[in-house]
């Protein structure tokens, strides 16, 4: 076996479980879920004045969480932003709307969906090497203090942008510039 193939394999043993055993994450509840582009290339746009002005991509990105709305009737979006590298959404599964008797997508299908087609649309675009980083980061909001933490997180992601350190050792996107 090929070494590249039994470090990966090692790689992938090593990885620490991401999701919540033996939780049913297509149950009703509110779900905080945040993507990041593969390597956190600043694919979406720029923030600037605090404000997040988003490019073509980032625009796609932003069509395509409302478009999960649209598709999956059971969920609801609260709150949601797309930043240069990463994109936050809260959003609730609510079986209630679900009067089709379809089954209920798990977090990770819904978030699978969203990856999927939101790459495929900002590839005919023209950044035909737009990747997203593998699997994501989710939490399962429990409270309403927790609930109002996030959701003013999200709304404030904008304005910290320039205070995080880090953001400035991310590349640029090898996409165009549209910013």
């Amino acid at each position: 076996m090929p070494r590249f193939i039994k470090k990966n394999i090692m790689e992938f043993k090593k990885r620490k479980r991401n999701r919540k055993k033996g939780f049913d994450y297509s149950s009703e509840q509110i779900y905080f879920v945040t993507i990041c582009t593969d390597e956190r290339t600043l694919d979406f746009g720029v923030v600037n004045d605090d404000r997040m002005i988003l490019n073509e991509y980032g625009k796609i990105a932003e069509q395509q969480i409302e478009w999960l709305e649209e598709q999956y009737p059971y969920v609801s979006l609260h709150n949601a932003v797309i930043m240069p590298n990463h994109v936050h959404i809260l959003f609730e599964i609510d079986v209630r709307k679900e009067l089709q008797s379809l089954k209920i997508k798990s977090v990770s299908e819904l978030m699978g969906a969203y990856k999927t087609t939101t790459s495929k649309k900002i590839h005919l675009s023209g950044n035909i090497v737009f990747q997203w980083q593998r699997s994501f980061h989710d939490h399962i909001v429990r409270d309403a203090n927790r609930y109002e933490n996030i959701y003013h997180y999200i709304s404030e992601n904008p304005a910290r942008w320039h205070q995080d350190i880090h953001n400035s050792e991310y590349p640029v996107g090898t996409g165009r510039d549209l910013s």
